[in-house]
């Protein structure tokens, strides 16, 4: 089981903004929408590349590459190019601290 690792203070995250955390080796992007944290992996499914640069519509990230769409909020694959989800993780605030951990390996 992994480790949380702390990612920012959740002050320092505002609503639609998101930062970027390597945990045990994937990059995880962290989300603000609207005071909720949710995490996903920083990875598009069609090929590989980085979700971030995207733009964030409401819950939905954009590729920057092709524009397949992503639900911040589930990771699902929402249009093509992209056909399967990206990863979902675990996120919560202890004492105003945003965390996240990788649990695929429990």
């Amino acid at each position: 089981m992994s480790d949380w690792v702390a990612v920012a203070r959740a002050d320092q995250i505002a609503p639609g903004q998101w930062r970027v955390a390597d945990v045990d080796d994937a990059r995880i992007v962290v989300f603000n929408l609207d005071g909720e944290f949710h995490a996903i992996e920083d990875v598009c499914t069609h090929d590989g590349g980085q979700l971030t640069g995207g733009h964030v519509e409401g819950d939905e990230i954009v590729c920057p590459r092709h524009g397949a769409r992503f639900c911040i909020r589930t990771g699902e694959a929402l249009s093509a190019p992209a056909y399967e989800a990206t990863a979902k993780f675990p996120v919560r605030v202890e004492d105003g601290v945003v965390q996240v951990r990788d649990d695929r390996w429990d």
